[in-house]
């Protein structure tokens, strides 16, 4: 006669089934991967948007690219090597070791090879060939596109595993109006071109929607921890910048990490543009809710630097 066994035996035995699938779950999980591209010299968001895209827990930063800003009417001698001194500053303050690239040093070319060659654009490429057919890798640009569309002309058969985050252009949701005369899309217009007319897949928080992201001095200042040193890099930067001395100012970048880590504080609408703006389908964001984004901004960079 077989044996009977004791009921609890069965649940001893689910239970363990279920733990260890869900453990085995756990090492499955990865977090996303991400290459940021900053123009870090130009203006005083950027090193708040990359403080807190370089602290989420759920993003695997592969590579911070410094981008050129070489077309600004206040443009130094080196935009790119300005951005990718102070990229290299900012992992130092937070204590962080992740890999730098530099960027093209100007616009794209016009005519012949149109590519700014650099370690940044072959590093996206890298990490492209890198992927298994189904993947794509999420690339964050809060500048000139240069980087970004110089690998896609270098390599044109990457674009359709790239996911593009951008901060640039306008447009009128109730005209139906995309403008291209923002700072990020004059910095380049042949990279903006080749972006429109790729494959790569493209998220774009215009900087009419952008603009919603406003920050004040004095309240920041009261904010962020006293006499710790990645706040004082953070208040310092305010009047370090060319335009210096500002009470209010607008901290552009921020609303495009914001809206990627928390997607439910925006509204996107999908657009398929006209054919000089490449007959494709962009997904746009339309709206942020810029008090709850400006609110967790806080709360993560205060969380951060108490663990010190």
């Amino acid at each position: 006669m077989p044996r009977i066994l004791h009921p609890k035996f069965f649940i001893v035995i689910l239970s363990f089934a279920l733990l260890t699938t869900q453990h085995l779950s756990a090492q499955t999980v990865k977090n996303e991967r991400f290459i940021l591209d900053a123009d870090t010299g130009n203006e005083v968001d950027d090193y708040y948007a990359l403080v807190r895209a370089l602290i989420e827990p759920s993003w695997d930063i592969v590579s911070l690219n410094a981008t050129q800003w070489q077309a600004s009417q206040w443009a130094i001698p080196n935009t790119m090597e300005n951005s990718h001194r102070l990229n290299q500053v900012l992992l130092g303050e937070m204590g962080l070791d992740i890999l730098t690239r530099r960027g093209g040093a100007d616009r794209m070319y016009d005519w012949g090879d149109m590519a700014q060659h650099s370690a940044a654009a072959y590093k996206i490429i890298e990490e492209v060939k890198a992927l298994e057919e189904n993947e794509s890798l999420s690339i964050i640009a809060l500048g000139a596109l240069t980087n970004v569309a110089s690998a896609i002309y270098i390599d044109p058969s990457i674009s359709s595993q790239i996911k593009l985050y951008w901060l640039g252009t306008s447009y009128d949701f109730d005209q139906a109006i995309f403008k291209r005369q923002d700072f990020n899309c004059m910095m380049d217009q042949q990279a903006v071109e080749i972006l429109l007319l790729s494959d790569a897949e493209m998220h774009v928080m215009p900087v009419n929607v952008a603009a919603a992201m406003t920050f004040n001095y004095e309240e920041t200042a009261k904010i962020l921890p006293a006499q710790n040193n990645l706040s004082r890099l953070l208040l310092d930067r305010w009047f370090d910048h060319l335009d210096g001395g500002r009470q209010e100012r607008i901290i552009w970048d921020l609303a495009l990490i914001q809206a990627i880590i928390f997607p439910e504080w925006t509204s996107t609408k999908v657009v398929r543009t006209s054919k000089d703006h490449g007959n494709r389908d962009i997904h746009f964001y339309s709206s942020i809710d810029a008090d709850k984004m400006r609110e967790e901004f806080f709360e993560a960079v205060i969380s951060f630097t108490n663990q010190d």
